[in-house]
């Protein structure tokens, strides 16, 4: 492989770099964040790609997108590397897409979509732990009066405190456990299918398509976009930059170890499946100790990922908002950061509570976010940076993929806009029931 041309080498340490994205991991402490970015959203949004595509070309997308997207972050990590070895360490994607493609926009257009990115999948996190405490609620209170909005406050209340730790690496044990519960929860509810489907009490198996092919059609575009931003995460160079100096290399095995986990995961259990197990009329299809510690995994789940895709914007915050001439806990930084991540969290919260559509909000960020950042910029930072050969296979399958992934944006965007008007008749302010 030929080596790349020499970018310039520069730059500056700031609140931001020095204490949230503070470099002082191992590739395992980055696997975990991984994992964390990559698996949960995983657990949370396989059902809506899946009622889109159908079995087999369902799987068939999941694993394409899984190649692809692994991949697209090794050559992310290669860029990475490079730049790490000529002297200027890239710890924010905004910073590397600007650099390496020359265009001050950049800059721009990549805060925008991870900031989109972010603030979706913290809003997304915290209404499906509220729904989680929903669930467990309706089973030990059945005529229960609380409603959707009161459970997200309480999460979100608990979010606003764990918001508190202060860097991406403090938050390695936290992920660790994130690691474990994605096992803990696909294994219970894997156990639970099966009790299910040899149950007496078990409804008839629809798997059909919609009918019109035009629906159809559109409802395939929305499921990849789903899946994009199922293997999504946007966010690898603020991971990679957890890393303890030098960082070369490590990531591939940080990477590794994640869709170790995606492996076993993935092709077992999706979402809020539980609530196919618990129907309107009738007992539990399920026992109910595997259906609560299932709710429970996902819940504890959720916070970790909530945590995990807040960071940019705690970084951004805190660039903005501390001194780096003072010490991470000194009341000139502490202060403005409880008062930041409180108000940040407490916003994503009440949007969450009057705005319950996250399937369909899942099929927009996929397209409109995680596709640009995940399986197009990572290919053309990678061929402006090492420039392979024109004639080169690894070149033109750079492009292949860039082009495919463009189209597949741009009508999974159209696609899952249009869901979104259609169900829009299904939404109500501080509603109890989320629309997906």
């Amino acid at each position: 492989m030929a080596d790349p041309p020499k970018p310039e080498s520069s730059g500056r340490q700031d609140a931001g770099a020095s204490f949230v994205l503070e470099s002082k991991g191992q590739w395992w402490h980055a696997g975990y964040h991984l994992t964390t970015a990559i698996v949960g959203p995983t657990i949370l949004t396989l059902p809506y790609a899946f009622r889109g595509l159908g079995w087999v070309p369902g799987i068939f997308s999941l694993t394409a997108m899984g190649v692809v997207s692994f991949y697209s972050y090794y050559l992310m990590s290669l860029v990475l590397d490079f730049c790490e070895k000529d002297g200027r360490r890239h710890i924010r994607f905004r910073e590397l897409a600007a650099d390496v493609l020359g265009s001050g926009w950049m800059f721009y257009f990549v805060i925008s979509i991870q900031t989109a990115i972010n603030t979706g999948i913290s809003i997304g996190t915290l209404l499906l732990s509220g729904e989680c405490l929903q669930i467990m609620y309706k089973d030990l209170s059945p005529n229960g009066s609380m409603e959707l909005w009161q459970f997200i406050a309480m999460v979100t209340g608990v979010m606003m405190v764990l918001s508190q730790m202060p860097s991406f690496h403090s938050l390695r044990h936290i992920n660790l456990a994130s690691l474990l519960l994605s096992f803990g929860y696909t294994f219970l509810v894997v156990a639970a299918s099966i009790y299910a489907g040899m149950s007496k009490h078990a409804p008839s198996r629809d798997y059909s398509l919609e009918s019109a092919p035009s629906h159809r059609v559109f409802s395939a575009f929305t499921s990849i976009s789903i899946i994009a931003s199922i293997f999504g995460n946007g966010i690898l160079p603020e991971i990679q930059a957890t890393l303890a100096p030098p960082a070369t290399g490590k990531m591939l095995k940080g990477l590794v170890m994640c869709y170790s986990v995606i492996l076993v995961t993935f092709y077992s259990s999706s979402s809020n499946i539980i609530n196919n197990f618990i129907p309107d009329i009738g007992p539990a299809l399920a026992p109910t100790w595997i259906l609560g510690g299932a709710v429970v995994c996902v819940l504890f789940q959720l916070l970790a990922i909530g945590l995990v895709y807040s960071q940019v914007a705690f970084e951004v915050m805190e660039k903005k908002s501390a001194d780096p001439n003072r010490g991470m806990f000194s009341m000139r930084n502490l202060i403005p950061r409880i008062v930041l991540r409180s108000l940040y969290m407490g916003i994503c919260g009440l949007l969450a509570a009057m705005l319950p559509f996250f399937g369909d909000i899942n099929g927009i960020v996929g397209a409109l976010g995680f596709i640009p950042l995940d399986f197009i910029l990572p290919m053309l930072l990678y061929n402006m940076t090492y420039r392979p050969s024109k004639s080169s296979v690894m070149y033109w399958m750079n492009i292949a993929i860039m082009f495919v992934f463009t189209g597949v944006g741009l009508l999974g965007a159209f696609s899952s806009v249009r869901k979104l008007v259609l169900d829009a008749d299904k939404f109500k302010l501080f509603s109890s029931d989320v629309v997906d």
